[in-house]
């Protein structure tokens, strides 16, 4: 072999050696990471970009060619915008005319403000000037159908699997939740075989976002009997609620649960205590969550303790009417305002889950008292029905009513046509 080709193949193994031990020392090399764009059209040159956590517009802007100038003109331009509010991670898109070689400057400047909503900051000669875009969520009426095995969410995820997301199956599945809560704690009352369907409206942004917009109507069917839930606006009202097939109102006096989003860890009943190991009436119910998760009151009421109290640790008595007391125990700490005496509304936060008091891990401990008598929260606070529609108002929920029904017995699936969202 030539003394030059040897030289010329010993220079190749050498750097082959060399980048081999660089990968050991230093890791394989990863290319740069960049975002795909559109693509711009004939003539035209765009980038996108990301703003950083702590930048101002100003520096975005300058990273995308633009100077001073430039810069204090574009933001005033953004008249409609606070600058200083724009969260981190906004992308920005920059484009220009890529045939103009004397001025490199982009002639739009695009603030992608949200799914829906773009803001042009648009330069004409040393001008800026700002064009907002908003492209149109399209919505349609989805019928959703579900069989529970092990829980609501599940069954509400196994029914709309090809038709939502999966932070729209979880947040249907929450809303039908709450929808029920008065009259079906579902941590505890629904059994395998039991079903779910809904009436929904979906809307869907180009981007692909989807997010549930009102229920129209739903039904739980335990044991072979649906409960159903119809959205209806009474005359004179601007917000609807929701009744059953009786037309009574779903709300009632109480909650059935101090907590949202809800597992319970332990039931009413004989139990051997966590801490004491000896077996005694475990007049409430755990409900086990994260440490730090809101507390709300079950119905209306007035605080009569609050404070240590010995085995509940952190704990808040409230006395409601016809002699109920509800008890909240183990708790981290209370809500701002929480004091002996305070009257209290159903839904608010009145503390947080912790782990005070004798308990072997993070969880509320919910106690429902009548007449100074612990009682089991399940049958105390089971409400068979709310207060009824009006008479004058049952014809026209009649026929809203007939009309979800034929909806929900319709195939899963969308029921007509998309249409622009309002």
């Amino acid at each position: 072999m030539a003394p030059r080709k040897r030289v010329a193949l010993w220079i190749a193994g050498a750097a082959v050696a060399l980048l081999a031990a660089a990968a050991l020392r230093f890791g394989p090399v990863v290319p740069v990471r960049t975002k795909s764009v559109p693509v711009a059209p004939a003539g035209t040159w765009t980038s996108l970009d990301t703003l950083g956590k702590g930048e101002s517009l100003a520096k975005i802007l300058a990273r995308g060619g633009l100077g001073g100038d430039d810069q204090t003109a574009a933001i005033r331009a953004a008249a409609g915008i606070d600058p200083r509010k724009i969260p981190a991670g906004m992308e920005v898109r920059f484009s220009g005319d890529s045939t103009n070689g004397t001025d490199p400057r982009p002639t739009d400047v695009a603030l992608l403000l949200s799914a829906d909503r773009t803001l042009h900051l648009v330069r004409t000669g040393s001008d800026w000037s700002a064009r907002e875009e908003r492209t149109p969520w399209i919505t349609d009426t989805i019928v959703m159908h579900g069989v529970v095995h092990s829980n609501l969410y599940d069954a509400v995820n196994a029914g709309s699997g090809d038709i939502l997301s999966k932070g729209a199956r979880a947040e249907l599945a929450w809303t039908i939740a709450d929808i029920f809560e008065y009259r079906i704690d579902m941590s505890r009352e629904l059994q395998d075989g039991d079903a779910v369907r809904a009436v929904f409206e979906r809307s869907r942004a180009p981007s692909g976002l989807v997010r549930i917009g009102a229920i129209l109507a739903a039904g739980l069917e335990r044991s072979g009997a649906e409960l159903q839930a119809i959205r209806f606006v009474p005359a004179g009202e601007s917000r609807g609620e929701y009744y059953d097939q009786d037309g009574r109102s779903l709300r009632a006096t109480f909650l059935r649960a101090p907590l949202s989003f809800r597992r319970i860890s332990s039931v009413f009943g004989m139990r051997e205590h966590p801490i004491l190991g000896d077996v005694r009436a475990h007049k409430g119910t755990d409900y086990a969550a994260a440490i730090g998760t809101p507390v709300r009151s079950v119905g209306d009421g007035v605080v009569v303790f609050v404070g240590p109290h010995g085995g509940y640790g952190n704990s808040i008595d409230i006395r409601h009417p016809n002699g109920f007391v509800t008890r909240y125990g183990h708790m981290r700490g209370f809500a701002d305002g929480i004091r002996t005496g305070s009257r209290v509304s159903m839904g608010q936060t009145i503390g947080y889950v912790g782990v005070t008091g004798l308990t072997t891990g993070p969880h509320l401990h919910f106690e429902v008292l009548v007449g100074g008598v612990q009682r089991d929260p399940l049958k105390a606070l089971k409400s068979s029905s709310g207060p009824p529609l009006a008479a004058g108002e049952l014809a026209a929920f009649d026929k809203i009513r007939h009309g979800a029904l034929a909806q929900l017995e319709q195939p899963a699936g969308a029921l007509r046509p998309a249409g622009p969202a309002h």
